[in-house]
């Protein structure tokens, strides 16, 4: 099945540049262009849609108001000639951030991100049937129902948990489990003191860290963004006692 999209965009270059990066990628198609807000909001009540294309600056309803105001959830690429909003807009779980003028390279990565986010949604949805968390007394592991199966994960292989939505990917060294349960109750069921909450879609393993660079952390070869709210709580917790 294709990947259906929206494109809301006041400019009519702008809605036809992606127009033109989209016709390069089969599995992705167009279904309505908007010029404005309220008829992007008005279409996604009325019908299903994965991914939005979204820019900021539009009459009468900034975009970043649209996504707060959303009772659906597709997955948003904001597509902005502005940089600054870019920390604001990850708060708001948008998948990407796109700076115009867009190239087709730049684009090309962020429809990765998006096949990516697809396909572990269909993945929870096929393999996770019921939210079955068990933590155990010894408190170095807990069980995870994946694929009607119960997994045992240890603590110490845990590089972060990413929320996705209505399911949660717990990345491992080894590989991923994808579970249906929320982020902020596997937090609490996790150690607090080797584990802390940095966004809104991700706690991560402290003992992980391999860097941190501006508002984001390396952890094992991945990028993970610090929500904006999170910003000195996890940077006092992981620099605690180290020279900067």
């Amino acid at each position: 099945m294709k990947i259906k999209c929206l494109i809301i965009d006041d400019e009519p270059l702008a809605i036809r540049v992606i127009e033109n990066h989209l016709k390069n990628f089969s599995d992705f198609e167009v279904i309505h262009t908007c010029n404005n807000p309220i008829e992007g909001f008005n279409l996604l009540v009325q019908e299903s849609v994965d991914l939005v294309f979204l820019d900021i600056n539009m009459p009468r309803v900034n975009g970043l108001d649209f996504i707060r105001n959303l009772s659906v959830s597709p997955l948003i690429i904001i597509t902005t000639a502005y940089r600054e909003y870019a920390v604001e807009s990850f708060e708001l779980d948008v998948i990407d951030y796109l700076v115009k003028p867009i190239s087709l390279e730049r684009f090309m990565i962020s429809l990765k991100k998006v096949s990516r986010q697809m396909h572990l949604q269909k993945e929870a949805k096929k393999n996770s049937t019921k939210s079955t968390i068990m933590p155990l007394e010894d408190n170095d592991h807990f069980f995870v129902k994946v694929n009607k199966k119960l997994i045992k994960i240890f603590f110490n292989d845990i590089l972060y948990i990413e929320s996705l939505k209505d399911y949660v990917s717990i990345k491992t060294i080894s590989k991923d489990y994808i579970t249906h349960y929320n982020l902020a109750a596997i937090t609490r069921l996790i150690p607090e003191d080797k584990f802390i909450r940095i966004h809104r879609s991700f706690t991560i393993s402290l003992n992980k860290v391999d860097a941190i660079e501006g508002n984001c952390i390396h952890i094992n070869g991945n990028i993970v963004p610090i929500g904006r709210n999170y910003v000195k709580e996890v940077k006092d917790k992981i620099l605690k006692g180290s020279i900067t």
